[in-house]
């Protein structure tokens, strides 16, 4: 069969080469003349999926790399018939490192410790529920918010937003971009909303950009109603506001959920859709290079607190600083903004998630360990 792939999917080529003759187009490039005689799409966020591209084509299965889908018109799917699948969890666990990095990156800054604080994690499925695990095991206090699994599972522990806003000293993000519905969370962080928080929290956004309304944000930031702001999602990606990314704290190019991990995971899970929607026996596995930092030896430093040295030994396995300073650098670039921060995307390097790191800690006590244990590090 004909297949058009997104270039940019890791292995894509090593994965489908046997299913078929493969044409590997950048995504934003993907349209509806490159589509109109192949019979599966692989894509990723950059390519919207919908009538227009899908008119007059004898696609029969659609499949993104991603967790989102709201690039994806289901119903225009479902009006032809055609099968779908996505990468759901395939990089939550890098997602939810890149949220205790960010927060130890900040408390650092701040002269503070995470142990104590109170973190609201609005929207709790597959990232959000492992940013919770890994705050608990932080000692942080922990709200939860996610109306459409407390409506359907009744649990205790879920909280109103408004609670979260007033009592949280850190609140992350973790939904999908939805525009109607019960649960609408396009704009959900708007003025009104951003203007009821209390306790001038820091802000964390890993989920789509327009959850929150950027312009509503810069003027919170302006008026100094967050005391920090994380961003790793933007309105109008690419061509993302260079003042509102001179503003925050930490912005990176859409990248939470780009561990080599959690991207092999994505391209095995679509692999498996495909061959399963198409009757083929799947026979491909990725061999998978050896992470950059397989071993860290650490000590103790004098006067060093348990989060001095999380973030000291995270930061080795994954420099959140590094990916804030690349974004930082393409403003004012000649080629503008835009291409660029899709280059960053699309030459992302190789970062591995916490788990295939065997750390030796000398001097440590029982806290400091179960707490790497618990954030996924081999002892």
């Amino acid at each position: 069969m004909k297949i058009v792939a997104d270039h940019n999917i890791p292995f894509v080529r090593e994965a489908f080469a046997a299913l078929g003759d493969v044409q590997f187009i950048p995504g934003r490039q993907i349209t509806a003349a490159s589509v109109r005689d192949a019979e599966l799409l692989l894509i990723r966020s950059v390519t919207p999926i919908n009538a227009a591209l899908l008119d007059g084509s004898k696609v029969k299965f659609v499949a993104t790399a991603t967790i989102g889908t709201d690039h994806v018109t289901m119903t225009d799917l479902a009006k032809r018939s055609i099968g779908f699948a996505s990468a759901a969890g395939s990089n939550a666990n890098s997602v939810a490192e890149y949220i205790v990095a960010a927060m130890l990156e900040l408390a650092h800054r701040r002269g503070s410790n995470l142990r104590g604080k109170t973190l609201g994690v609005v929207g709790v499925g597959n990232v959000g529920s492992r940013v919770v695990r890994y705050a608990e095991a932080l000692g942080m206090r922990v709200l939860q918010n996610d109306p459409p699994r407390e409506r359907d599972e009744n649990l205790p522990y879920f909280v109103p937003l408004d609670r979260v806003l007033a009592e949280s000293d850190i609140i992350t993000i973790h939904v999908p971009l939805t525009k109607s519905g019960l649960d609408v969370t396009f704009h959900m962080f708007d003025t009104r909303r951003l203007a009821t928080v209390k306790r001038q929290p820091i802000l964390i956004n890993s989920s789509r950009g327009a959850v929150v309304d950027n312009k509503a944000l810069l003027e919170a930031i302006e008026a100094k109603k967050l005391g920090g702001v994380v961003l790793d999602v933007w309105e109008g990606e690419p061509n993302i506001s260079a003042d509102l990314l001179a503003a925050v704290d930490l912005g990176t190019a859409h990248i939470a959920g780009y561990s080599f991990d959690g991207k092999i995971n994505g391209t095995r899970m679509i692999y498996r859709a495909v061959c399963g929607f198409f009757g083929i026996k799947p026979a491909w596995e990725p061999a998978l290079p050896p992470p950059p930092v397989p071993f860290c030896d650490c000590g103790i430093g004098a006067g060093e607190d348990d989060e001095d040295v999380l973030r000291r030994v995270i930061r080795q396995i994954y420099d959140i600083t590094a990916d804030d300073a690349a974004l930082r650098k393409i403003v004012g670039a000649p080629d503008g903004i835009g291409g660029n921060f899709d280059k960053l995307r699309n030459e992302y390097g190789i970062r591995r998630e916490f788990f295939n790191t065997k750390l030796t800690l000398r001097g440590a006590g029982g806290s400091l360990r179960q707490k790497f244990a618990a954030l996924g590090f081999r002892l």
